[in-house]
């Protein structure tokens, strides 16, 4: 299992977005992924700062498929491709209602449809094929003339349609807040199983995670539980929560010793997860220090296999 970096999506400075970038490249991970909500655009930060993390894949988790034409997305896409050096991989998802209601003013009614048709117009346009698809949600005619190579696609997927359609169509999926009784029980089988019926290669599973190095992971969670109650109430993330079986999404901060950090990570790859995509998350600068030293050990014990 690889080891990623999220840089999230707190960033207001590109210059922030570089720095940490260029951290993650020297620490070792094997990814850095930036979201996108209200900071800098995703896609154009990489692009800007991939000179500056050298030899390190660099990805969106994610861009919404909202707010943004397949042709423009597409476009921009190989654009920062060409700019990586064909580092880029480009997750997607539908995002949630409120957001996509209340910043877009667009009706969230069929997030699957529009999320489809997107990821179908995407692959036509990434590999420089003239896509036609009048569809429910998206009309796409045309295609891009960029000299670059297609980068793979990644899901962001939850429910059983979305899961099936990433396992068919796309390279895999992001999460966040699953858990790795989740993964085992839940997406791998299913991703796997409709990745296999439709003859595609094993598919990629990006699984995210907070976490902190801590002899107080009581007090961490607590902590954490603020920082990440949004997500306890958004209904795409409490349905992953209850299936595993947790009240709050504290739960699923990677918290204790490096040895309880260490096998609650090697929880994830033994649950099926390819990649898992990490960030600290701790009450003290001391303690997010412990846990990027922990983290970049690790990379450095998974580079030597």
């Amino acid at each position: 299992m690889r080891i990623a970096w999220s840089g999230g999506g707190h960033h207001t400075r590109l210059e922030s977005i570089r720095d940490e970038a260029r951290r993650a490249a020297a620490d070792g991970f094997a990814s850095f992924w930036l979201s996108q909500i209200t900071g800098p655009d995703a896609l154009t930060a990489l692009a800007a700062v991939a000179a500056d993390a050298p030899g390190i894949e660099l990805g969106t988790s994610i861009v919404p498929v909202y707010g943004r034409h397949p042709i423009a997305l597409a476009a921009q896409a190989l654009t920062a491709q060409a700019a990586t050096g064909g580092r880029l991989v480009l997750g997607i998802g539908a995002s949630h209602q409120v957001l996509v209601e209340g910043m877009f003013g667009e009706s969230y009614a069929r997030s699957f449809t529009r999320t489809k048709e997107t990821l179908l117009a995407l692959k036509g346009l990434l590999a420089g094929e003239a896509v036609s698809l009048d569809g429910k949600e998206v009309v796409v005619r045309g295609r891009l003339t960029i000299e670059a190579p297609p980068c793979p696609i990644l899901v962001a997927a939850l429910g059983e349609k979305m899961l099936d359609l990433a396992g068919q169509e796309a390279d895999g999926v992001t999460l966040w807040m699953v858990g790795p009784k989740t993964v085992a029980d839940y997406v791998a089988p299913r991703l796997r199983d409709a990745a296999a019926r439709a003859g595609r290669p094993a598919p990629r599973i990006l699984a995210g995670a907070p976490v902190c190095v801590t002899e107080a992971p009581d007090r961490a969670r607590a902590v954490a539980a603020e920082q990440l109650k949004l997500y306890g109430v958004l209904p795409a993330y409490r349905a992953t929560l209850t299936r595993e079986g947790l009240e709050g999404p504290e739960g699923l901060l990677v918290a204790g010793t490096e040895q309880e950090v260490r096998e609650r990570i090697a929880a994830y790859e033994s649950a099926g997860a390819t990649d898992i995509r990490v960030s600290a998350m701790c009450p003290t600068p001391q303690e997010a220090e412990r846990t990027r030293a922990f983290l970049r050990g690790l990379c450095a014990e998974k580079n030597k296999r």
